[in-house]
């Protein structure tokens, strides 16, 4: 947002934009401080798991209690398409969920938080007041809070609400590097790029009316501090972009999903070869 490149806090310490990025710091803080003490911002959370199990290889089904007797709702993945050296696997989220005919009973949790409510319009008013700093300084502060948020959420995920892990003691650092068992992809980015889906999980969670949190045409959320995204458990569940596909691909995902072939060419346009 300053255009203040480096790693903290050796950014501090930098011979040309240290200076720069040490009075940020200051100032982030002292906002920090008042978002705390004047409750100026306000987060929210909803998130739920469900009885789930791997479907027409590249899809999840999920079920509305573990009797699995009643499907509520599918999401549908892409599987990565371009040819991979070495007898690698393609791989989708879905292949981190037990096929149906497997007999394991799985699950899998979706989320959405936010720390947004409220920025918007703190925003609002110090662009009135002329004070553009403090309106960016809002808005991105609330933007760390909400990734900070998802990140807290889903350690206690892990070792509580689902409580797959019973032992986790992770420093900050190993958490920010990502070394916990299981993943939380978003639609929209690299492994999950449909956002249509956001619509699906969104529904699931009954979202808008639990924290206030919506969905714009353009699957965009608002407020714009928002985070939302799957729970997977599996020890071997990673990170990956599905990177190109095909037309093959974009008509199964079309029929899958009930879209036309015009509407999913669209959202999907960035990884279509």
């Amino acid at each position: 947002t300053w255009d203040l490149a480096g790693k903290y806090p050796r950014i501090l310490t930098d011979e040309v934009v240290g200076e720069a990025a040490t009075n940020l710091f200051a100032d982030a803080q002292a906002m920090l401080k008042r978002i705390v003490d004047e409750d100026l911002l306000e987060a929210r959370a909803v998130f739920g798991f469900w009885p789930a199990n791997q479907s027409n290889d590249d899809d999840i089904t999920l079920y509305k209690d573990d009797s699995r007797s009643e499907e509520i709702a599918t999401l549908h993945h892409i599987r990565q398409q371009v040819a991979k050296p070495n007898g690698k696997p393609n791989l989708s989220l879905a292949d981190y969920v037990a096929p149906v005919d497997s007999g394991i009973a799985d699950y899998v949790g979706g989320f959405v938080v936010t720390a947004g409510i409220n920025a918007d319009k703190l925003a609002q008013e110090f662009e009135a007041n002329g004070d553009d700093y403090n309106s960016i300084m809002i808005k991105a502060l609330a933007d760390r809070l909400a990734e900070a948020f998802a990140e807290h959420l889903h350690q206690r995920v892990r070792t509580e609400y689902w409580g797959y892990i019973n032992n986790e003691s992770l420093s900050n650092e190993e958490i920010i590097k990502e070394r916990y068992q299981g993943i939380r992809p978003a639609p929209g980015y690299p492994a999950c790029p449909d956002h249509t889906e956001k619509a699906t999980l969104f529904a699931l969670l009954n979202a808008e009316e639990a924290i206030g949190v919506e969905l714009t045409e353009h699957y965009a959320m608002t407020p714009a501090a928002s985070v939302s995204g799957f729970y997977f458990s599996h020890p071997e569940s990673q990170y990956f972009a599905t990177g190109k596909i095909g037309n093959d691909q974009l008509e199964s995902i079309s029929k899958r999903k009930g879209k036309s072939l015009e509407e999913m060419t669209r959202w999907l346009q960035p990884i279509l070869d």
